[in-house]
């Protein structure tokens, strides 16, 4: 009778935390194949998130890495969304218990069929079947809104650039890429504002590492400088040790600082600055890659670093991007072992 009991007693304790369930079930010894590594990179319409992921996976090759957006799981396609009173951004729009479960699957080293939302068209379209390599990227609205979602993930990313940079990027992608007017874009950015606010930034908090890629305050760059970026680093998982190389100096184009977030919690704050020359992000890249706990080699083909990281446009390189991509790459293949 007092065995039944806790019996139901461990029931409902897994009921009412399947959150802590997932993460005791990721912790076991690993099976073979081993389970996946997740990355998580969560931000707003526009933010960079299909940028940084597209070099992370273009790094570790189609072989190793699956890369997909949870932006897939809306409910409604863009002509039904004219008549519910809540944009994409709120969870009501979103299959989000589906995208949980998927989540767990994958995390797990399950396949799923995963629905697929054509932002070329507003349509959703047929399934496809998504089977996780060694490395998952999962980017997307809301991958950190829920706790059980957040226990999918060995590594969680929020991208975090200014608003008035951001609605730059949405007009520009949005008209040339999905068929919206100026005045439509415009339109929307101030309907999704109160949601952005609910749902979208707070995952800035759940995250371990925040990248902002904004201008240098108070230094008129010169016209094509790419975007310096601001890493916070927080202490939530390992990170390379940098402060053998760097400084806090901010006068240096690439310097570290150790700071406190907006909560107040200690972060340590990567600074590139976008007309880095390549010697000085160098030296960074350099120390990220010699602290792999394996041979270089034994990650990647070659000895050398990956060479499409940084690269935001055909023949545009970005040094701070560079730097981003790299240091989240040296987080999958680490957690990896």
């Amino acid at each position: 009778m007092r065995a039944a009991g806790l019996t139901g007693f461990r029931r409902e304790a897994i009921r009412l935390m399947p959150d802590k369930l997932m993460r005791l079930r990721r912790s076991e010894p690993a099976p073979e194949p081993p389970r996946p590594v997740m990355l998580a990179i969560a931000g707003d319409s526009a933010a960079g998130k299909t940028t940084l992921t597209r070099g992370i996976a273009a790094a570790l090759g189609p072989d190793r890495a699956t890369a997909l957006c949870v932006d897939d799981y809306h409910r409604y396609d863009r002509m039904e969304r004219r008549s519910v009173p809540f944009t994409v951004l709120n969870p009501e729009c979103n299959y989000m218990s589906v995208m949980e479960q998927h989540l767990q699957l994958l995390a797990l080293g399950r396949p799923i069929l995963k629905p697929v939302y054509d932002h070329s068209t507003g349509q959703l379209v047929r399934p496809v079947l998504v089977e996780p390599r060694e490395f998952v990227i999962v980017e997307g609205l809301l991958p950190l809104h829920t706790r059980l979602s957040r226990a999918c993930f060995d590594i969680a990313v929020y991208l975090d650039p200014p608003e008035d940079i951001r609605r730059k990027w949405k007009l520009k992608r949005d008209c040339a890429e999905r068929g919206y007017t100026r005045e439509q874009v415009l339109a929307e950015l101030e309907r999704r504002e109160p949601e952005s606010d609910a749902f979208i930034r707070p995952q800035r908090q759940q995250a371990d590492i925040s990248v902002r890629f904004a201008p240098v305050a108070g230094h008129d760059a010169r016209p094509g400088t790419p975007l310096s970026a601001e890493i916070l680093l927080r202490p939530t998982i390992q990170h390379p040790e940098l402060s053998h190389v760097l400084t806090d100096d901010d006068r240096r184009t690439v310097h570290l600082k150790l700071m406190r977030d907006g909560d107040g919690r200690p972060v340590d704050a990567l600074h590139i600055h976008g007309y880095a020359p390549r010697e000085d992000s160098a030296i960074v890249e350099k120390a990220i890659w010699e602290q792999l706990s394996f041979a270089p080699s034994q990650a990647l083909a070659g000895e050398g670093l990956p060479d499409k990281l940084g690269e935001y446009a055909p023949g545009r390189r970005s040094e701070p991007l560079a730097i981003a991509q790299l240091l989240l790459l040296w987080h999958l293949l680490e957690a990896r072992t």
